[in-house]
Formats: C-alpha cells, structure tokens, sequence
C-alpha cells in the first residue's frame, strides 16, 4: 500500500482496478448463475448448457454459428450441444434457404415443452432476485456489460 492508502500496482489506473473488479464480480455471477440453471433446467430434462443453446434458438431459428457468435461461444460447443439437443428430440435442423450446407437449429414441440416447464421457475426466480433493485439499475449494468462487449469483439488481444 502506499502513503496514500492507494492499495493499486503502481502503474496502474482507477479504471483498470474498476475493470478487474468487474471480471472478478463477472466470474462468481457467471458461477451462481449457472448453478441456479442446473437446478431450473433439470426439471425439464436439460442442462444449463443446453438450455442456453436451446434458449439461443427460441425467437428465431439460427445457424450453428450465429447461436454461437450470439451466445459467445465456439462453434464447436454449439455444435456438440446442438446434436445432442437434436438427438433428445428437443430440437431440430431445418434447411437455410440462405445456404445450402449451414442448416438452422430450432426447438421441436418436446423443445418448447421444456422451455415452458423452466419459464415458472424463471420467472419466480428472476422476481426474487430483482426485488428492490430498479430497473434503471439493471438495464445500466447491461449497457455497461454491452459496451465492454463490443470493445472485446475488437480487442486485439483476443486469441484469434
């Protein structure tokens, strides 16, 4: 620590601590928000993976890559996830009349079942949750969370 009190590696700005701060906090929200899917999906036969690819597909049909790209995602998870939503009947591929080879995912009837067994718990979930945060509040985290985002999308120390 310095004479000041300033407990930051010399060097470094208060954004910087504010941005580690942040990942930090991301990574357990991630972790909590994953353990709480497990619990919700299971009811409905899914796991919190699949329920976030079949989740990808609900208002619109999408390729393998764009629910990736959308989800932030490999292809090759998607992949994996999608032939096994696929194999359990819970989604199916359609032709992409916009390519030949890139076939859509969308969920099947048994699909859409599932989602409507989650979608109780969901929702008593999300009102436990929020109960006393405002909106305001939340939706300026999500525009926080969008920005950064879109920042790392371009970041050039992003693997290739």
């Amino acid at each position: 620590m310095s004479a000041s009190g300033d407990r930051r590696p010399p060097g470094r700005s208060p954004e910087q601590e504010a941005l580690t701060d942040l990942v930090m906090r991301t990574f357990r929200l991630n972790g909590l928000f994953l353990e709480v899917a497990e619990h919700m999906a299971r009811p409905a036969g899914l796991t919190a993976a699949r329920w976030q690819v079949l989740g990808a597909v609900l208002r619109e049909p999408l390729t393998v890559s764009g629910a990736a790209r959308a989800m932030g995602l490999t292809r090759q998870s998607v992949q994996r996830l999608a032939d096994v939503l696929v194999a359990d009947g819970m989604a199916e591929f359609i032709d992409n009349p916009r390519h030949r080879r890139a076939r859509l995912l969308r969920p099947t009837a048994a699909g859409w079942d599932a989602i409507a067994v989650i979608r109780p718990l969901q929702h008593a979930w999300a009102a436990h949750v929020t109960r006393g945060m405002g909106e305001d509040d939340l939706r300026g985290a999500v525009e926080v969370m969008d920005r950064l985002a879109a920042r790392l999308d371009d970041d050039p120390w992003r693997p290739a």
